[in-house]
């Protein structure tokens, strides 16, 4: 009895042995690849969007063989719009999945939340939106504009005889760091070009907000004083309620013209655009832009969300500036674990400098070789009554990005990269 009661006990012992080494053979099999974004909640309208470009993304590298040999995992977790929770998940993804590289984030509140996070465990981090710059870490790669690739050249733009010559500026905003330190930056900018405080409006909005009718019926008074442009830091789905009180107001572009940093192609769906003609957009990329990468791009989107029954995406697919930014990161972290010959952050790391990759915008991008931030083509664009955007102004080709803006006082003493700590 007791020695077939030992050998039924080594009997389950050595099957246990065998399941657990057959469950860490198969998790060695794949490289888990996180997705950090919001799924619900008030940024849903825009994220949703980016986890299933990541997923097109991780599909199309599988499909070619993986990286390493070996296939890319995805493990996507909803962080539903609550910024303290993104810093939970973002934890959870690195210590207890093991993630190899998390791609997520739109807001800078969510990239502010995580940063601790990825900064003590040594994660890596691709964030593909606009933002306000004044950071660098070791631990993340910017994959979208720094105000210089943005916020700068939309104002110069609307400034200039061919965007309208404005005089006076609204300053209209979500209320939080991303909106704030952009106004910062661009308050010092106009100063520096003979703007007068008293022609200058600056509003901000909470997150969620949905009655505009004050603030527009605000901004038409003020428009009176001189041409006046809106700049637009609202986010997420604040921006559908505000353009459409735009049309209420008859508040129209040859007026008084609105340049929005956080409106693209899929911001605009559910809003009827006919009023919005002629306001503008100022991004790195647009569905829009004919170019063979581009129109690879916008097919595959297409196949992809018909094919995985994608909400709106099925019936009528849209791509925009952060799913292009989201496609070109992914590639370039592959790019960069095949050149180390390593998922290890910090060889990773240091193989990203000067990744190139031939992006839809239609320019080959690169990776700085030192400040983590992309060099891109900047782009403005007028909103045309199918919701797509006319291209009206471009640079020649991509501008080197600067997270310290010149016109904070002090940027000039900040080294343009990061040390191995946060330079917060």
């Amino acid at each position: 009895m007791m020695n077939r009661r030992g050998t039924l006990t080594t009997l389950a012992a050595s099957l246990a042995l065998g399941l657990g080494l057959a469950a860490n053979v198969h998790a060695q099999d794949t490289i888990k690849v996180g997705v950090l974004h919001s799924l619900s909640g008030t940024m849903a309208i825009s994220e949703t969007v980016l986890k299933d470009t990541v997923l097109m993304a991780i599909d199309d590298i599988n499909a070619k063989g993986g990286v390493l040999g070996k296939k890319l995992e995805p493990v996507v977790v909803d962080p539903a719009s609550n910024w303290p929770l993104f810093a939970e998940k973002a934890k959870q993804l690195i210590t207890q999945d093991k993630v190899a590289v998390v791609f997520g984030c739109w807001t800078s509140v969510s990239r502010k939340s995580v940063l601790p996070v990825f900064e003590q465990n040594n994660g890596l981090l691709f964030y593909p939106v606009q933002y306000e710059g004044e950071e660098l870490s070791k631990n993340v790669f910017y994959t979208g504009a720094a105000p210089n690739q943005q916020a700068i050249p939309a104002v110069e733009y609307l400034m200039s005889k061919e965007g309208g010559g404005a005089k006076r500026f609204v300053l209209l905003g979500t209320d939080y760091v991303y909106p704030r330190t952009t106004n910062k930056i661009l308050r010092a900018f106009l100063k520096s070009k003979g703007v007068k405080e008293s022609d200058i409006m600056e509003t901000y909005t909470p997150f969620g907000h949905s009655d505009y009718q004050t603030i527009v019926s605000d901004i038409k008074k003020f428009s009176s004083g001189g041409k006046t442009a809106v700049i637009s830091t609202i986010n997420g789905d604040s921006n559908v309620p505000f353009y459409k009180e735009l049309g209420n107001a008859g508040l129209k572009a040859k007026d008084v013209p609105v340049v929005a940093f956080s409106v693209g192609e899929e911001e605009l769906r559910g809003v009827d655009t006919k009023p919005l003609v002629g306001h503008l957009a100022a991004w790195n990329y647009f569905q829009s832009v004919k170019n063979s990468t581009n129109a690879a791009f916008i097919k595959q989107w297409s196949e992809y969300a018909k094919a995985k029954a994608i909400p709106g995406h099925k019936d009528k697919p849209l791509t925009n500036d952060p799913m292009e930014a989201t496609w070109v990161g992914i590639h370039m972290w592959k790019q960069a674990v095949e050149k180390a010959k390593s998922t290890d952050v910090d060889k990773v790391i240091a193989a990203m400098a000067g990744q190139t990759f031939t992006a839809p915008d239609g320019f080959t991008v690169k990776m700085d070789e030192k400040n983590h931030h992309l060099h891109k083509p900047v782009m403005v664009g007028e909103i045309k009554a199918d919701g797509q955007f006319n291209v009206v102004w471009k640079t020649k080709g991509p501008v080197k990005a600067q997270p310290w803006s010149p016109f904070i006082e002090g940027n000039d003493k900040k080294k343009d990269e990061p040390d191995g700590k946060s330079a917060l």
